[in-house]
């Protein structure tokens, strides 16, 4: 059985090389260049989202440090505040009780009581919510222009999950013994030899 069989022209041969260059070229447009250009326009468009995600949280987080600073700012002003006599804390839950009765929820938790050589310090933490912030600092500007001396000491301020304000603080309730009477409950001097703090300015407004 004979084959037949002839060489390719010169002009076959180019139209040969010429087609397979073609095909590659569509094998590398389809498998490589559009591949890669999916790749990096998915991976600018996560970029961008997470570039407007950080916009947002820097936003919000600036937002919150600058309303905690005005909360501070609240804390550190004790207008009208009075150093009662010792031993003064069934008006000062009172109190405390009344300035949390229009907040939606809060937990109060006092330390030991301590004294420095006239004074006396009650120290709590108090965390509490409110559906606003205006709500939040009306309470903690209620809290430290009250009737009886309060200091705010440390102060959180952030959002809940519900998008509620919710606020972190310690505080601490100043009394002297000037006037007052000492009883089982009264904590030893840690000032020796009555080194305390001045309270020269106990029962009167600041």
């Amino acid at each position: 059985m004979k084959v037949m069989s002839r060489e390719f022209t010169t002009t076959e041969k180019v139209l040969i090389v010429v087609l397979g260059i073609v095909l590659l070229g569509l094998l590398y447009y389809k498998f490589v260049y559009l591949t890669t250009e999916e790749m990096i326009s998915a991976n600018e468009a996560e970029i961008q989202s997470t570039q407007a995600e950080l916009e947002v949280a820097q936003a919000k987080l600036d937002k919150l440090n600058k309303i905690e600073d005005e909360m501070e700012a609240i804390g550190a002003d004790s207008k009208t505040s009075r150093m009662e006599s010792y031993n003064n804390s069934k008006r000062e839950t009172a109190f405390l009780n009344r300035v949390l009765s229009g907040v939606k929820d809060y937990s109060v938790t006092f330390s030991e009581v301590t004294r420095n050589g006239e004074q006396i310090r009650r120290s709590f933490e108090l965390q509490f919510v409110t559906n606003s912030y205006k709500s939040a600092e009306n309470t903690v500007s209620d809290l430290t222009t009250g009737p009886y001396r309060c200091l705010v000491d440390d102060i959180d301020y952030s959002l809940n999950d519900n998008n509620e304000s919710y606020v972190n603080l310690t505080a601490t309730f100043f009394e002297t013994m000037v006037g007052g009477t000492p009883d089982p409950a009264l904590p030893k001097d840690e000032g020796k030899n009555g080194e305390g703090d001045d309270t020269s300015e106990s029962g009167t407004e600041e």
